[in-house]
This record gives structure tokens, sequence and C-alpha cells, in this order.
């Protein structure tokens, strides 16, 4: 069962190989009231203890598959259910240090009834998370 809050409290942790960490990840619910297809989602800001990272570098990571910005844009026959999660990866050399952090998102949501040159809707969330091992 998802939670009500945009960031989940489960899958905030490092990936890559132990002790050559290629980045962290963010665990999501979908930023909307309904599922949606991927093509309609820009992808997603996170902001780490002041440190941002932007989502054109972002990927995205749904059902084991992975997407970047171009591939969201392209992906007009997947969807993202309404109780499924995705994790946001972010690339950092490294990870991020055991310990709390303040994470902050921006979801970048478009809607099909609005013209896709109109504007995206930005849904933030912020909490902190525990990274529990490097």
């Amino acid at each position: 069962m998802l939670e009500r809050s945009l960031i989940q409290s489960t899958g905030f942790r490092n990936f890559g190989q132990v002790g050559a960490r290629d980045g962290f990840e963010v665990r999501l619910r979908i930023p909307n009231y309904h599922g949606t297809r991927l093509s309609l989602f820009d992808g997603v800001d996170v902001t780490v203890d002041g440190e941002k990272f932007p989502y054109e570098q972002n990927r995205l990571r749904i059902r084991d598959e992975v997407y970047g910005l171009a591939e969201l844009r392209e992906a007009v026959d997947k969807r993202w259910g309404m109780f499924e999660w995705a994790s946001v990866l972010v690339l950092k050399t490294g990870g991020l240090t055991p310990g709390v952090h303040r994470v902050a998102v921006t979801a970048r949501v478009r809607y099909c009834y609005f013209p896709p040159e109109m504007h995206v809707f930005p849904v933030n969330a912020e909490r902190m998370a525990t990274i529990v091992m490097s």
C-alpha cells in the first residue's frame, strides 16, 4: 500500500556497487489523482540538503524499466498506474552519506486536456529521509 505523501518513506537508498555507488534513488507515488501515460510525466527535480539535481538528468524507474526524459516523452503506450510506485534515479558519484537528509522533489505533470505548449504543473513535496548504509 502506498502512503499519501508523494515521497514514500521506503525506497530512499544508494544504488550501484558497494564502495563505488553511482547515485541514489527516491521512491514516489504518482503525483496525480489517477494513473497517467508516462509521456505526460515530464520528470522530477530532486534537491537533497540544498544540492539540486535537475529533471533533465534524472531517470524514472517503474516496473523495472528505466526512462530518461526523452524516453518518458516518447512513452505514449506506457502507463503509471494509480497504485504503483516509481523511483527517481539520481546520478551522484559515491551516492549519499549514511544519515538523515532533507529531500525535496518537484514532479512535473502534464494533463492531456491542456495543450502541451501551455505549461507543466509542478507537484512539490519535502520530507526528512534516512540512508542506512553507504
